[in-house]
């Protein structure tokens, strides 16, 4: 029963960080939604989720220069973040559409609250467990 709840607590606490990682990611292209030639990015959570549940140790930053500094700590769930593809070029080179960088945002907002509605409720339900009732 306790590793049953471990296990249950600790995907629910690695999909809680991917959430806030992919936040995050989402908030900054939001921001820079003016800023030329920014490129929006994001991850493919399902997969970053599979790959957390079986990685091990640190993943290390793709770099596209010799002289891109590494990253210390900044990727704690150890999600590869991908450029998102425009539906419609811009002239000046940004890659946001706001139309689709908010439904993600709201769309992974849910998402966090439901997983951290659900370990409040494993939590519950072990102090009512305990209490005897």
């Amino acid at each position: 029963m306790i590793g049953r709840i471990d296990d249950e607590i600790g995907f629910m606490s690695k999909a809680l960080n991917l959430h806030a990682q992919r936040q995050q990611l989402l908030a900054g292209n939001i921001a820079n939604a003016d800023t030329p030639n920014y490129k929006a990015v994001d991850i493919d959570f399902s997969k970053a989720l599979q790959a957390s549940m079986g990685a091990v140790g640190q993943v290390a930053l793709n770099t596209t220069s010799p002289r891109h500094m590494q990253a210390q700590g900044g990727n704690p769930a150890g999600a590869k973040t991908q450029y998102r593809q425009p539906s419609q070029p811009s002239i000046d080179g940004n890659t946001v559409d706001m139309d689709v960088e908010r439904t993600q945002f709201i769309d992974n907002a849910i998402r966090y609250q439901f997983a951290l509605d659900r370990v409040s409720g494993e939590f519950k339900d072990m102090q009512l467990a305990l209490k005897g009732q």
